[in-house]
């Protein structure tokens, strides 16, 4: 059975201070009887900062991104043995804003994630449509292209030893979130894709919905059967509603 994963994607938010106040106000609400793994990803500079405060929680610890290279003369970059090493257990690849604002291709993307399996690390592949290849009617056209490519370079097995977390580009950030019945369409249409290369691998991925999901609705979105957790982005900077959603998923 699927374990449920909610994680938060805090993006370039926060400084120490609220750092400090967001990991105590998840630490305190946290229960151990929870079925639910809890992941955070913070920005890069405060993940040591992040990895004292989690001290003994069941809280995982993840990158928001990371260098497809190993070493060398990177400048800014960072490793995935670099995220190993401060006690990273995840990292996102491939995040629509990844994508959209830097350019990444669905093969750096790939090259990516297979850099962070090499590492030890498990990688979040993050896929969706923007607002007008859904309209176009390319929805799946567009995540199949995104997920093939880590298929074709690392096959079923490696893409299943990661997570995919579906989000829309569309209603990620805007409020704007797609229904449980639009969800679910699209993450069984994934698994039924990766059914086609390996039905074990199809059953045991964990599938995430992101895009604007909060306490209100993750009820409805969690109850969904292909939906396996969610990557949270603006509700996971706020410990209570980040809680909440935790909650519902416990």
């Amino acid at each position: 059975m699927r374990r449920t994963l909610i994680a938060g994607n805090w993006k370039m938010h926060g400084q120490m201070n609220s750092i400090r106040e967001l990991m105590s106000g998840i630490s305190e609400q946290l229960q151990s009887d929870w079925r639910c793994e809890v992941l955070v990803c913070p920005p890069a500079v405060y993940i040591s900062t992040v990895k004292q405060l989690i001290g003994d929680k069941t809280v995982s610890l993840g990158a928001q991104n990371v260098s497809e290279q190993v070493q060398g003369a990177f400048t800014g970059e960072v490793s995935a043995d670099m995220l190993t090493d401060i006690g990273c257990q995840y990292v996102l690849v491939g995040h629509s804003e990844r994508r959209s604002l830097y350019g990444e291709s669905d093969e750096l993307v790939a090259d990516k994630f297979a850099a962070a399996l090499k590492a030890g690390l498990k990688p979040v592949l993050c896929i969706g449509e923007t607002l007008e290849q859904r309209e176009n009617g390319t929805t799946m056209n567009v995540v199949k292209q995104q997920i093939d490519a880590v298929i074709n370079l690392l096959g079923i097995d490696g893409l299943a030893k990661g997570v995919i977390a579906y989000e829309p580009v569309w209603a990620i950030g805007t409020g704007v979130t797609a229904s449980p019945e639009q969800a679910q369409e699209v993450h069984a249409a994934i698994r039924e894709h990766l059914k086609q290369s390996c039905t074990s691998a199809a059953q045991n991925t964990q599938i995430l919905y992101g895009g604007s999901m909060k306490a209100a609705n993750a009820e409805q979105l969690l109850a969904q059967p292909d939906i396996d957790g969610g990557l949270i982005g603006g509700a996971s900077l706020k410990a209570d509603e980040f809680i909440a959603i935790c909650k519902v998923a416990g």
